[in-house]
């Protein structure tokens, strides 16, 4: 239990940098795009092979040289996911629309939390919703557990004996990372998406 109360208020921590960063200009008034990254150095991430949406086999190792957007959630989210997923893809084809060259650069991940019911041909629809470049992850329950682990994402599957539906309760975090998979940056999933291209723009060269 202290380990995952660490974990989120090292998660807290990281969120005030960001905000502390993108509030406080350079001194001559310019935006501040040699600033260190406010996740710079922070233990978050790591390997891992899951099953993408077409069934394959995908570790972090095949997105080397690429930033990317990685966000947990699930398929089955009644309410925060899909506005969380659609206001990151909407800042990303932002970006795409400002500067297509950097914005290509990135490549966008949504990883299930709930692997029971998000099979590949599940995540294949639901992504398609957002984003045509965006890769939906899943995997085996050990598989995603560990996954989690390192991403310092916390989840909950509520189930409910008496009905075949559940909720799943998960942390919210649309991270940023470089092309050697190191993290940059939070993104402001619950802005507008300008906002979340701004961000992009501001860590991705």
């Amino acid at each position: 239990m202290n380990n995952i109360t660490n974990n989120v208020k090292m998660i807290v921590a990281a969120g005030l940098l960001a905000l502390m960063a993108a509030c406080n200009p350079a001194p001559d008034g310019s935006s501040s795009v040699t600033a260190e990254p406010p996740l710079a150095g922070a233990k978050i991430g790591g390997p891992f092979t899951l099953t993408n949406q077409d069934g394959e086999r995908t570790s972090e190792e095949q997105f080397k040289g690429q930033y990317r957007i990685i966000y947990f959630g699930y398929s089955y989210c009644p309410d925060v996911c899909p506005v969380d997923l659609a206001n990151i893809m909407l800042g990303l084809k932002q970006a795409e629309q400002e500067n297509p060259a950097l914005a290509a650069k990135v490549q966008p991940l949504f990883i299930s939390v709930d692997p029971e019911r998000d099979t590949p041909a599940v995540l294949k629809q639901y992504v398609s919703a957002f984003h045509p470049r965006l890769i939906g992850l899943t995997g085996s329950p050990e598989e995603i557990a560990a996954v989690a682990k390192k991403y310092l994402i916390v989840y909950n599957i509520r189930k409910d004996e008496q009905s075949s539906e559940y909720l799943v309760d998960h942390s919210r975090q649309a991270y940023l990372f470089g092309p050697e998979g190191e993290p940059l940056a939070l993104l402001p999933f619950d802005g507008t998406p300008q906002q979340v291209a701004d961000e992009i723009g501001r860590w991705v060269r």
